[in-house]
């Protein structure tokens, strides 16, 4: 009788472990059936994304996400008993000081997150050397920096195409290496910096959103990746499925079976 292998859980270590070796796949997920079906998918590093501001609750940006919607989110996910890592953005706001950065970074560890993310550079660093020193892990985020969309006007800028964008890129990715942070979100980064800060880092995995091949792994809104959301598509991302045309014809279907 053959006895199916138990999933092996994905922890921090193993992930910080496949730099230089091995692409991470990253994916956001926002519930259960859907942290569910990319865990059985095999997939390693799962983000409950501030995305889902726009994508699941129908907000303009990120923004406009509040703790309770991260921790609510948070627990649907873990209901799933993913073996990918799980980990949770801190949303606006909620990072303004050390004191404030641990105080809900502790409340979405209760919620069931393995590692928080938090947006920014050297100006963040106190908060990444609080959430650090209270034993909870660190996922950055440098380049395009969504919770400050409505400070540059609501457009999504490439980042470090000038040498003083990418002396400053460089310079936040060095002080949050050294810090501890175990990863890194690249959005939106031109290409040759986001691979200049891969090799520069030596323990801080890259995962790159709209930034080139050459970072140690590459993460997407999963509903850009399968249609869900067919109303945005970002350029950088290419549908592998028409989730959302599937879901129409179902309904026509089903209704037109109905009768009149």
């Amino acid at each position: 009788m053959n006895v199916a292998a138990i999933p092996q859980k994905t922890t921090v270590q193993s992930i910080a472990q496949m730099k230089g070796r091995a692409r991470v796949a990253a994916l956001t997920a926002y519930d259960f059936p859907g942290a569910k079906l990319l865990d059985e998918a095999g997939v390693p590093f799962l983000l409950v994304g501030d995305s889902l501001g726009m994508v699941a609750l129908g907000h303009p940006d990120t923004t406009h996400v509040t703790m309770d919607d991260m921790l609510h989110h948070t627990r649907a996910v873990v209901r799933a008993k993913p073996s990918a890592l799980v980990g949770t953005d801190l949303p606006y706001r909620s990072y303004d000081s050390p004191q404030q950065a641990v105080a809900n970074a502790r409340r979405l560890v209760e919620a069931g997150a393995e590692f928080v993310k938090a947006e920014g550079g050297r100006e963040i660093l106190p908060q990444v050397e609080a959430i650090l020193a209270a034993g909870i892990p660190f996922c950055a985020h440098l380049g395009m920096l969504p919770q400050h969309l409505v400070e540059e006007g609501g457009k999504y800028r490439i980042k470090g195409r000038d040498d003083a964008g990418r002396a400053k890129l460089l310079d936040d990715a060095a002080a949050l290496d050294a810090a501890g942070a175990f990863a890194c979100v690249l959005e939106l980064v031109t290409p040759p910096v986001a691979k200049e800060i891969t090799a520069a880092c030596p323990r801080m995995v890259t995962i790159g959103i709209g930034s080139g091949p050459d970072c140690d792994g590459q993460i997407l809104v999963t509903s850009d990746l399968t249609g869900a959301f067919p109303w945005f598509t970002p350029k950088f991302a290419t549908p592998r499925a028409r989730t959302g045309e599937e879901i129409r014809r179902a309904v026509g279907e089903w209704m037109a079976s109905l009768g009149s």
